[in-house]
């Protein structure tokens, strides 16, 4: 279980799937979905699987993220940031960055990065399918650029 201090002072990594494809998200010191708060073994199992897939995919970089990180932090794109990101969209997973870093029960994210060539659910194995599937999204990721998780299931 991660605790509430744990989900307030950490920048946790989490997936869901929409039922066809993957996503990775990057808590920011956010409240997490239940299904992922209750299970930090889970989750961990989850990170440490996606972590080490070959890559597979060209990357997109969200055309406003630069906008985005503007507002935010007061600066544009660069490098250290985008890192992370561009490492699992590499590995077919749309990749989510909380967009109010360190405000607890702000619930939304923005897309960094998209892959060309999506991981699928069906191509997983099914004991990493089973933990996934905790965690849905009923959305289209092709074309999304925020989420509010508290739509998460």
């Amino acid at each position: 279980m991660y605790t509430e201090i744990e989900q307030q002072t950490l920048d946790i990594d989490w997936f869901f799937t929409n039922g066809k494809y993957v996503s990775f998200m990057a808590s920011g010191g956010g409240k997490l979905p239940e299904s992922i708060a209750k299970s930090k073994e889970d989750n961990l199992v989850l990170a440490s699987y996606f972590r080490n897939l070959p890559e597979i995919s060209e990357i997109i970089i969200n055309p406003d993220l630069n906008n985005i990180l503007m507002k935010v932090f007061g600066s544009g794109i660069d490098e250290r940031y985008i890192e992370d990101y561009a490492l699992m969209t590499r590995k077919g997973l749309y990749s989510f960055d909380k967009t109010h870093p360190n405000q607890f029960t702000n619930p939304n994210y923005h897309i960094v990065a998209s892959p060309r060539n999506p991981l699928r659910l069906e191509d997983l194995p099914e004991n990493i399918k089973d933990i996934l599937t905790r965690t849905t999204y009923n959305i289209s990721l092709e074309e999304i650029q925020s989420i509010d998780i508290t739509q998460i299931s």
